[in-house]
């Protein structure tokens, strides 16, 4: 007879702690498996939504954090990256941008008109109550236009900050700054002296160069909607109505942010006879958060002050 020797209770519970280590993981997968499949089948159950997308701040590559003082907003690649991630989301048939920004930096403004215009999923843009310059910029990449009758837009323009001078306080302080530079124009916009003609053209001619580039991008991108001779006449920075806005063809209709949301369904192939039925998915885009101050926004605050460079679509 074969003698069976018997397990110690310390290697049984090895064991069945060992195993049932093993089974939870086995668990966690498949439940992991299981999330994904539903989450790939969801719209199929309870139909697809419109991505909306409020940019109602301005846009700057650098944001600015939310503190205990102040709400802040995310800077252009975390909108960016935002708008960009709905192309990969089955649940989004289309996106619709609700706009209320006065613009901001030409860079940022760039990041997320790129973001925007590279959009696979039809998109539509609604001005609610102001939609200027860079913000337009921006609008023109989707699919549609929609504005309220009174919301203000145009602006199509580029201006630099005006650097501060401050010779004249200076002068009362007693304060003389010298400046050593490698170059005529290194210290360019310094706010210890007058800038000179020469300088005033250089900053002329990249105002210049940037204001084109946006009026082409307008042109290439409302085509043959746009009255040509009437855009003509007011890209001169002046502000407009919504109404002014569609007869000029800077926009495609007037409306509400219902009507807006409607062609957005339309367009993204969802069925609906209102606004109710419609399904949203809210996409919010949250700032980083800081202290009781924020160093970030105290130093890019300073550094316009002090009259560095900056061109923008404001």
């Amino acid at each position: 007879m074969v003698e069976r020797r018997a397990i110690p209770s310390g290697v049984k519970k090895t064991r069945l702690l060992l195993g049932t280590i093993v089974l939870l993981a086995i668990a966690f997968i498949v439940l992991i498996g299981l999330f994904i499949i539903l989450a790939e089948l969801l719209p199929s159950f309870t139909g697809k939504c419109v991505a909306v997308v409020d940019i109602n701040v301005p846009l700057t590559v650098e944001g600015s954090p939310t503190t205990l003082l102040e709400a802040g907003y995310p800077d252009s690649e975390q909108l960016a990256k935002a708008i960009e991630r709905l192309d990969e989301r089955a649940d989004v048939g289309s996106v619709l941008l609700v706009v209320n920004s006065g613009g901001g930096s030409v860079v940022a403004t760039h990041e997320v008109y790129d973001a925007v215009s590279g959009l696979e999923k039809p998109s539509v843009s609604y001005f609610r109550e102001y939609a200027a310059s860079g913000a337009y910029y921006v609008a023109t990449g989707t699919d549609y236009i929609v504005s309220d009758p009174a919301a203000l837009t145009g602006s199509i323009g580029v201006k630099s900050v005006t650097f501060l001078m401050m010779t004249g306080l200076m002068e009362k302080l007693g304060v003389n700054a010298t400046t050593v530079t490698s170059g005529d124009y290194k210290d360019i916009g310094s706010p210890f002296r007058e800038m000179t003609e020469d300088e005033k053209a250089i900053m002329q001619s990249i105002v210049d160069e940037i204001f084109d580039e946006f009026k082409e991008v307008v042109i290439k991108n409302r085509g043959s909607k746009l009255d040509r001779t009437k855009f003509d006449d007011i890209t001169d920075g002046r502000v407009l109505t919504g109404r002014q806005a569609l007869d000029i063809g800077l926009v495609d209709a007037l409306g509400t942010k219902d009507d807006a949301l409607l062609k957005a369904a339309e367009l993204g192939g969802i069925e609906a006879e209102t606004a109710e039925d419609v399904r949203v998915c809210y996409v919010e885009v949250i700032p980083q958060q800081t202290g009781l101050f924020s160093a970030e926004s105290f130093i890019g605050s300073l550094q316009e002050k002090l009259g560095l460079p900056s061109v923008r679509y404001q």
